[in-house]
């Protein structure tokens, strides 16, 4: 399982670097092979300062060792060793009427002293976070994945988006950091699911995400914008960056398993603002936005 998923993810990395460098028709992805010193490594790509994407990184690892007495802690295990490997990914757009995507796809595995596998479970997800709202485009993002969860379970659409939407929840804000998605974790086989129909729902996934964000990007990337749309773009980065260091278990993840920093850190915006106490003007595009971070809309 772990072969075909590593396999998967080199295949899906080069369809979606393929397809965002046609939308830029400026910028190309810059490729850093990587190793970790305990075992595994990665290939980053990263794009910067481009025609659309001002700063985007499409990243893969595969990475294996013993597992951090932190994370032993975590999992309440002892002396295990563990195989863990992803895609993740973050485009920042340059027109502040597109909006930021984030997403990834993930396979683990743990193993006993004798190497034989003792857990192993799939995890992932993709979500949205505009900085102007267009509700059309909201509506089109979760229907591509209320598609891609149908495929496989009634329930899978509505239980991983409102888990989406308590994830990528700012608490400290109040506030959800976009209009959501998909999140699932610790997909494990049950009487219902194997490994290989859990394979086979994260990769319908994975496949479904250029469907669900190229077309909102095609829209939007020519519109208009101004200075002060601008500012406020990079005021609700700050709020990205909040959550990405604050609350994301992946990033911690990354740094308590010695993972690379700057592959860690590539989902941060090149430019940001904190404002103190800043309020948008009532009535406006922006207090529109904020209104609907504080509850989960079901948008489809």
């Amino acid at each position: 399982m772990k072969d075909k998923f590593f396999k998967y993810i080199h295949q899906l990395q080069d369809s979606i670097t393929a397809k965002l460098e046609a939308i830029d028709g400026k910028a190309t992805f810059q490729e850093d092979l990587w190793e970790r010193p305990e075992g595994g490594g990665g290939r980053t790509r990263v794009i910067e300062n481009g025609n659309v994407f001002e700063k985007g990184g499409v990243n893969i690892s595969g990475v294996h060792g013993k597992l951090p007495d932190s994370m032993q802690k975590y999992f309440g295990v002892e002396d295990a060793d563990f195989f863990a490997c992803g895609l993740s990914l973050v485009l920042h757009p340059k027109n502040p009427m597109v909006p930021t995507v984030h997403a990834n796809w993930r396979y683990f595995e743990m193993y006993d002293q004798e190497g034989n596998i003792v857990d192993q479970w799939f995890g992932g997800g993709q979500d949205l976070t505009p900085y102007y709202l267009f509700e059309e485009d909201a509506k089109h993002f979760h229907s591509v994945c209320k598609t891609a969860c149908d495929n496989h379970h009634p329930e899978f659409y509505p239980k991983y988006k409102a888990r989406c939407d308590e994830y990528f929840y700012n608490s400290h804000r109040n506030e959800g950091r976009g209009v959501g998605g998909l999140f699932f974790d610790y997909c494990k086989k049950t009487e219902e699911m194997s490994m290989q129909n859990w394979y086979d729902f994260v990769t319908e996934v994975g496949n479904s995400f250029l469907e669900a964000y190229v077309p909102i990007v095609e829209k939007r990337k020519e519109l208009p914008y101004s200075e002060e749309q601008r500012t406020w773009q990079e005021i609700r980065r700050g709020r990205y960056v909040e959550f990405n260091l604050v609350h994301d278990k992946g990033t911690l993840f990354g740094l308590k398993t010695n993972g690379r920093i700057e592959s860690i850190l590539m989902s941060l915006p090149p430019h940001v603002q904190w404002v103190y106490d800043h309020h948008p003007e009532a009535g406006s595009e922006e207090e529109k936005l904020l209104k609907v971070l504080q509850n989960p809309v079901d948008w489809v």
